[in-house]
C-alpha cells in the first residue's frame, strides 16, 4: 500500500505551529502577507487534508486594499503586455506547459492532499492544465487567429478589415472542485489574448493554485501580468466590482453567478459564466450495457460527484432497465472509496465537512419527499476521519423531487426508466440547466437525433467525459453564458473590432 506523499514545498508559504500559512495575495510576483494569520483569526481560514480532516495549513485572506493593489498592478502591466506579439506570448505559454509537466509529481501530490483525489484523477488534472497552456501556445505561435481579416465590401473605394484586441484586465474566479484545471482554462486564453489577470482561487484548495502561480512566475512573465488574491466570496465581490476590471470569468454555482452578472452590469464588464448543471445520461434499448454502466459510474461518481458536468440523471429504456440496474448495483458496490493511498481506490472524499453535510442534507430532504434509495456503496476502513460519503443511487424519483431537479454536487445518482426516444429527450430537457449530456446507443442515426435535440452545450456519444482544449466548454440556460476552451475561449478575452480606410 502506497502512502500519501508529504505536503509539497510551496515557495510562498511561511511556517506556523499548525502548518503552513499562504499569503493573502501575490502582486506583481511578490507574496503579500497580513499581520495576523494565527489559528482562528478572522483573516485566515484553515486548509484541510480532505482524506483525514486534519488542518494542514492556513490561508490568509486579502482585504479591499490588497484587491485594489492587485487590480492596479494588472492595469499598469496591461499596455506593455498587450503590445507583445502573439509569438512572444506563445513562447511563454509553451514554457508554462513544460514547467507544469516537469513538476507533475509535486502538483499531483498536493492535489491528492487538499482534494483527496485518487492518484489517477490528480494526475489527469495536471495533464489537463499542461495541455491547455500548450494548446493556447500553439494558437499564438501559429498566429493565424491573431491576423487581421480582410472584408469584401460593396464599395471599391474603401477597404475593410476585422481584428481582435485584448479586452483588458481580467478577473478570474475559480472553484475548488478542479483547482489548477479550471484556472488553466481561464489564465491560458487570457494571457494568449494579451490580457493581464487577477486570479481568485477557492480558499479550500488554494495551495495547488499557489504552486501553479509560482510556475507561471518562473516562466518569466513580466511583473503584474498575473496576480492572485485569496479569500472567500467577499474577496470575489470586491474583485468583480472593481472599476478597473474589464472582464470577469467566473466558474461556480448558479446563485453566485447571478451575483457576478449583477456586479458586471454596473460597468458593462464582459462576462463568461460557467455555472451549474443537472445533466442526463441516456441508455437506449440497443445500448451495450457494460459500456453504459461504465459511463454511468464515471459520469456520476468521478471526483465524488463534485462536477458541474455530472450526468447524475440516468435515463434507461424500460426494455433494459432491470439488466442495467443489476449491473449498475454490482459496479457501484465495487467502487473502492478511500484516501489516495488505498489500494485500487476509485473515489475520494468530498472537499470539506460543510460540503458533505450539505449533500447529506439534500439526500435527507429528497428521501423525506418520497425518493427511494435503491442501493449504495460502502466506505473503506481508512475513511473514518476524512470527508467521505458512499456513492448512492436513487430509483425512480418523481420529476419534481429535488434530487432529480437540483444540482447535488456529490456522489448521488438518480435513475428513471423511459419507453420512447421522445420521452427520454423530454425528460432530459426538462431542466433549467443545459451543460452536457451522454447518449449510449448502437444506432448512430438515433444518436445523431439525440445530439441535435438535447439542450446541452456538449453531447458525448458512447464516450466517457473527454474534454480537450480544442473543444469549447459551456452550457445553456442556468448553466451559464459564453464558452471556455477552443478558439471561442480565446475570443472571450478579446474585443471584436473593425476598421475602414479609403484606397487612395
Amino acid at each position: 500500500m502506497a502512502t500519501i506523499p508529504a505536503i509539497p514545498e510551496i515557495a510562498t508559504l511561511t511556517a506556523s505551529e499548525s502548518g503552513f500559512v499562504l499569503p493573502a495575495a501575490t502582486i506583481a510576483g511578490a507574496p503579500v502577507r497580513t499581520q495576523d494569520t494565527r489559528d482562528g483569526a478572522q483573516n485566515a481560514t484553515p486548509i484541510f487534508n480532505a482524506s483525514t480532516g486534519a488542518t494542514i495549513g492556513w490561508q490568509a485572506h486579502a482585504d479591499a486594499s490588497l484587491v485594489d493593489a492587485a487590480v492596479r498592478a494588472a492595469h499598469a502591466a496591461l499596455p506593455a503586455w498587450r503590445a507583445t506579439t502573439a509569438a512572444e506570448r506563445g513562447k511563454l505559454l509553451k514554457k508554462i506547459a513544460e514547467l507544469i509537466d516537469a513538476d507533475r509529481a509535486r502538483l499531483t501530490a498536493m492535489q491528492m492532499q487538499v482534494s483527496g483525489k485518487p492518484p489517477i484523477e490528480a494526475d489527469i488534472d495536471v495533464s489537463d492544465a499542461a495541455a491547455t497552456f500548450d494548446y493556447y501556445a500553439g494558437l499564438c505561435l501559429d498566429a493565424h487567429a491573431f491576423a487581421p481579416e480582410a472584408l469584401a465590401l460593396p464599395d471599391d473605394t474603401v477597404t475593410g478589415e476585422r481584428f481582435y484586441e485584448a479586452v483588458g484586465v481580467a478577473a478570474l474566479i475559480v472553484p475548488w472542485n478542479f483547482p489548477m484545471v479550471t484556472t488553466a482554462w481561464k489564465i491560458a486564453p487570457a494571457l494568449a489574448a494579451g490580457c493581464t489577470v487577477v486570479l481568485k482561487p477557492s480558499e479550500f484548495t488554494s495551495p495547488v493554485e499557489h504552486m501553479l502561480a509560482e510556475i507561471i512566475n518562473e516562466a518569466g512573465l513580466p511583473d503584474g501580468v498575473v496576480n492572485l488574491v485569496n479569500g472567500g466570496g467577499e474577496v470575489g465581490a470586491l474583485l468583480t466590482a472593481h472599476p478597473l476590471v474589464d472582464k470577469i470569468s467566473f466558474t461556480g454555482s448558479t446563485a453566485s453567478g447571478k451575483k457576478v452578472m449583477q456586479a458586471a452590469a454596473q460597468d458593462m464588464k464582459r462576462v463568461t459564466l460557467e455555472l451549474g448543471g443537472k445533466s442526463a445520461l441516456i441508455v437506449r434499448a440497443d445500448a451495450d450495457i457494460e459500456r453504459a454502466v461504465t459511463l454511468a459510474v464515471g459520469g456520476a461518481f468521478t471526483n465524488a460527484g463534485q462536477m458541474c458536468s455530472a450526468t447524475a440523471r440516468i435515463l434507461v429504456h424500460d426494455d433494459v432497465y432491470r439488466k442495467f440496474m443489476a449491473a449498475f448495483e454490482t459496479a457501484v458496490r465495487a467502487i473502492v472509496v478511500g484516501p489516495p493511498q488505498s489500494a485500487n481506490v476509485a473515489m475520494g472524499p468530498l472537499v470539506c465537512a460543510a460540503q458533505r453535510a450539505r449533500v447529506q442534507a439534500l439526500v435527507e430532504q429528497g428521501v423525506q419527499a418520497g425518493a427511494s434509495v435503491a442501493f449504495s456503496g460502502s466506505l473503506d476502513h481508512a475513511c473514518a476521519d476524512g470527508f467521505f460519503m458512499a456513492p448512492m443511487v436513487i430509483a425512480e424519483p418523481s420529476v419534481d423531487n429535488l434530487l432529480w431537479t437540483d444540482e447535488v454536487f456529490g456522489p448521488v445518482a438518480c435513475v428513471k426508466s423511459f419507453r420512447t426516444d421522445e420521452e427520454a429527450i423530454t425528460l432530459a430537457n426538462d431542466t433549467r440547466y443545459g451543460l452536457v449530456a451522454t447518449v449510449v446507443s448502437a444506432d448512430r442515426e438515433a444518436a445523431r437525433r439525440y445530439k441535435t435535440q438535447l439542450r446541452a452545450g456538449l453531447v458525448w456519444i458512447n464516450t466517457p467525459q473527454l474534454i480537450f482544449p480544442q473543444i469549447c466548454w459551456g452550457g445553456l440556460g442556468l448553466s451559464g453564458i459564453g464558452r471556455e476552451l477552443g478558439l471561442a475561449g480565446l475570443r472571450s478575452y478579446q474585443e471584436l473590432r473593425h476598421a475602414l480606410a479609403d484606397v487612395g
